[in-house]
């Protein structure tokens, strides 16, 4: 591409934390950004609570991790409770960070982060936010694609040129449908009531996620944040929201203390599984809830969508600036596509197990927790953040030993030392695609481009992952997933 040419902005549609993280990941890539959302302002509403360590790599490349960081607090695991909130398994993490260098798990308050999403936004040059504009209709030509949007407050409508698309504008997204996308079902819809409250002192409960296994009341509550909790409840065939107020939701809370709490939003929810069946239309591709829905059973719906974006930014980046041919945001839909699937799928299966089979399934569901928690290697797999390999295709060559137990993971965000200083991996690695391998004891290679860097391996993490799946050597793509291995 021409140093002269003028490239058309990507615009990313939707402003919520999965469209404003895409936003600042292409934006450090050096391509300018227009951020729409038919709001005028955030809507600061508590939706997301909880960020997997996996899903903090997109945020770390995005530059608001460690703010994160300061307004989340680590989660203690899962505890397991019947109808009348005896224990049934409690899976406790480990404290401390994990691998890659953060808490395994973390709770947080949804507007906190949209606040440090925008703050880093305002300081990034190169991104054009525009809230209250709509998008109502889209044209594509060979290289480009041509929004029609509308101002709500005036009903002025423009014409505005993309150099791609990214449609990060939630369940009900309108990218999604002018692309003729549709959401196939993974599970049936499951009526919730989803209750965000606040309290003038800390309450006395354990600081993990509390789930009753009642099939007749299924329940959870979790602290989110400082004086902020979660409590979720199913409700009953012929109820809404309005049936459990007052007396009723105060005696659902009295178990966790909570039945004096402040409620602050309390809403009918629906969980819904569901994924799209395309992800992409020439440059326009979807992220985010715009591409998939999922029960909160395993914590994934926001981290997700942060995957998304993250898989995705540096490859509209390669195409948009001539380095990679159009062909690449082919595998947008084939890696993340069969990846969403099998975290809907297994949410909703957490779901199933935890909370449904009626009245017959409860001494069966003590036994299997059981027998469980009696295995260690099951019960750490219960708290375990990993997800699964994204699959063999273009950009994930798992032959041989080593391609196929590294191929398609992460690598691991590990404390190393160079010229003195310690940071992570990441850091050295840079943005764009790069190699780690075994070096002398102690050190790893680092290659980043034509660079090469050996630097130590503080706490021999590197060497362990590579030696442990019999590797010299791991590509490790700009997203931090690895490429190949051997």
């Amino acid at each position: 591409m021409s140093s002269q040419a003028v490239v058309p902005p990507v615009v990313v549609v939707g402003a919520g934390p999965v469209g404003a993280t895409a936003a600042l990941l292409l934006a450090r890539r050096g391509l300018p950004v227009l951020l729409l959302d038919r709001r005028a302002h955030p809507p600061g509403l508590p939706r997301a609570v909880h960020l997997d360590d996996e899903a903090l790599r997109a945020l770390a490349d995005a530059g608001v991790a460690e703010e994160f960081l300061a307004v989340s607090r680590p989660v203690a695991g899962l505890r397991l409770l019947d109808a009348r909130h005896r224990t049934l398994a409690e899976f406790r993490r480990t404290e401390g960070a994990g691998r890659h260098g953060w808490p395994q798990a973390s709770m947080f308050h949804q507007p906190d982060l949209e606040r440090l999403l925008r703050a880093a936004i305002d300081r990034t040059p190169g991104i054009d936010v525009r809230g209250g504009e709509e998008v109502v209709g889209l044209a594509q030509a060979d290289r480009s694609v041509t929004l029609a949007v509308v101002r709500r407050d005036t009903g002025q409508r423009r014409d505005v040129v993309a150099s791609a698309v990214l449609g990060c504008d939630g369940a009900n997204s309108t990218v999604r449908s002018l692309v003729g996308a549709r959401m196939r079902d993974l599970g049936r819809p499951d009526r919730w009531l989803v209750v965000d409250l606040r309290t003038r002192v800390p309450l006395p409960v354990w600081p993990g996620v509390h789930q009753v296994c009642d099939p007749v009341r299924a329940a959870t509550f979790m602290p989110v944040s400082g004086d902020r909790y979660r409590f979720e409840a199913r409700l009953r065939p012929g109820e809404d929201a309005a049936d459990l107020t007052g007396p009723a939701l105060a005696g659902l809370l009295a178990p966790f203390g909570a039945q004096d709490a402040e409620v602050v939003r309390a809403v009918e929810y629906v969980h819904r599984a569901q994924v799209a069946d395309r992800w992409r239309r020439g440059r326009v591709l979807l992220a985010g809830d715009a591409a998939h829905l999922t029960p909160p059973f395993v914590g994934q719906g926001l981290g997700l969508g942060l995957r998304d974006v993250h898989q995705l930014a540096w490859k509209v980046a390669a195409v948009v600036t001539g380095a990679a041919g159009e062909d690449l945001l082919d595998t947008h839909g084939a890696e993340r596509g069969p990846h969403a699937r099998a975290l809907v799928r297994l949410a909703a299966l957490a779901g199933r197990l935890m909370t449904g089979g009626g009245a017959g399934a409860v001494p069966v569901r003590r036994a299997v927790l059981a027998a469980l928690t009696g295995v260690p290697a099951l019960a750490a797999y219960a708290t375990d953040s990993r997800t699964p390999p994204l699959r063999p295709g273009l950009l994930v060559d798992r032959r041989g030993p080593a391609g196929r137990r590294l191929a398609g993971t992460l690598v691991p965000r590990a404390r190393v030392r160079t010229g003195g200083e310690e940071c992570r991996v990441d850091d050295v690695l840079g943005a764009g695609t790069g190699v780690v391998a075994l070096a002398g004891p102690g050190r790893v290679a680092v290659t980043a481009g034509s660079r090469r860097t050996e630097v130590e391996d503080v706490d021999g993490a590197l060497a362990a992952w590579l030696r442990g799946a019999g590797a010299r050597f791991a590509v490790v793509r700009p997203d931090r997933v690895v490429r190949a291995a051997g």
